[in-house]
């Protein structure tokens, strides 16, 4: 039997978020339906809410989300009513050929529930970011978004490994391959960049180099693991880069902006046959023009991490082992936890830089 609950809504480009009641169907085949005990407060909420994803409003917001799973449709083997889980926005089809040739983290044909959330009101569909919409006490996805791990974990924890903390681990750990010993350089401490701190810190890298222009960000990037900071604002990055790495470049470069001109920072500052990791996510329109001879003379790798290139199945359980271990600061991410009608304020919070993440907890 479908069921009514609050949940927070962009009912259109740049308005006010409101809280408004929902129908969440039961769930079809290979559906299920979630409890959500917490959700963070992310940038790309904020972009679907200002109409720079898509104009197919209104969207139910919300998706760096933890819950309990409460019913299962029709086929549904992986979890079971009572799991905790985190939710994630890529269920893999285990079909496609990236999938078949063993490489699901790129998988081509990654899918969403099928049916639709509703407005109570006038029944009208909503659209759920990045197919989950998680800003409300329960949700509506494909089973395949869900990932058991240990229910140790506070929820508001979790749930960050939904979106942008995996997105910067995996950009280290996963496609920058950091390794022990490694130079690494992240330009951008957001969430993103701080995780890809965080992300390198774990792997070993010997010396890790935080670039951001608010000192604010930088101190914070110095507790998730940043050896050097350094202010972009006062000094030229790339020489600065240079220098702490006795005048050859990083191993591995994150940019996690995505704007051209740290994107050229960041190949400018990496070592010869070192490795660009781009993770920050530009807009349509921007242009990037390099000197073709110089990617052609520096080597090594210019990569895109989408989504930290993770495996959720694989990922999420490992992650969350490593920070109940105490190996892994989650926590440290979480600047703090709010109520369901308090999300329009996190966002002009997070528009000023003040906090790393706002959660709301249900």
């Amino acid at each position: 039997m479908a069921q009514e609950v609050r949940g927070v809504i962009a009912p259109g480009k740049d308005e006010p978020v409101r809280i408004e009641t929902i129908v969440v169907p039961d769930p079809g085949p290979g559906e299920a339906v979630v409890q959500i005990q917490a959700c963070g407060v992310c940038h790309t909420d904020l972009h679907y809410k200002q109409g720079g994803i898509s104009d197919d409003y209104p969207f139910l917001l919300g998706h760096e989300a933890a819950g309990v799973v409460e019913s299962v449709g029709a086929g549904v083997t992986d979890v079971a009513p009572g799991d905790f889980v985190v939710l994630n926005w890529r269920a893999v089809c285990g079909t496609c050929r990236a999938c078949l040739r063993g490489r699901p983290w790129y998988c081509f044909d990654t899918h969403n529930a099928e049916q639709k959330m509703t407005l109570a009101s006038t029944g009208q569909e909503l659209s759920p970011a990045l197919g989950i919409g998680a800003f409300a006490e329960k949700t509506l996805v494909a089973a395949g978004q869900c990932t058991k791990v240990d229910p140790a974990v506070a929820p508001e924890v979790a749930g960050l490994l939904g979106c942008g903390v995996m997105a910067g681990i995996g950009a280290a750990i996963n496609t920058g391959n950091v390794g022990r010993g490694d130079t690494v350089a992240v330009i951008g401490c957001g969430g993103v960049g701080d995780a890809a701190v965080a992300g390198s810190y774990l792997a070993g890298a010997a010396k890790v180099i935080a670039v951001d222009i608010d000192d604010r960000k930088l101190e914070t990037a110095r507790t998730m693991g940043a050896t050097h900071t350094v202010n972009s604002r006062d000094t030229d990055p790339v020489e600065a880069i240079r220098e702490l790495t006795g005048g050859f470049g990083a191993d591995v470069v994150i940019e996690a902006v995505g704007r051209p001109e740290t994107y050229r920072q960041a190949f400018y500052a990496r070592d010869l046959a070192g490795t660009v990791v781009l993770v920050g996510v530009p807009t349509p329109e921007m242009k990037l023009e390099l000197p073709l001879l110089d990617v052609f003379g520096r080597g090594g790798a210019l990569k895109s991490s989408w989504y930290g290139d993770c495996l959720p199945s694989r990922d999420f359980p490992m992650l969350i082992d490593l920070h109940l271990q105490g190996r892994l600061p989650l926590d440290k991410f979480v600047t703090e936890t709010i109520r369901l009608d308090e999300v329009e304020q996190a966002f002009e919070r997070m528009h000023s830089g003040d906090v790393l993440r706002s959660v709301v907890v249900l």
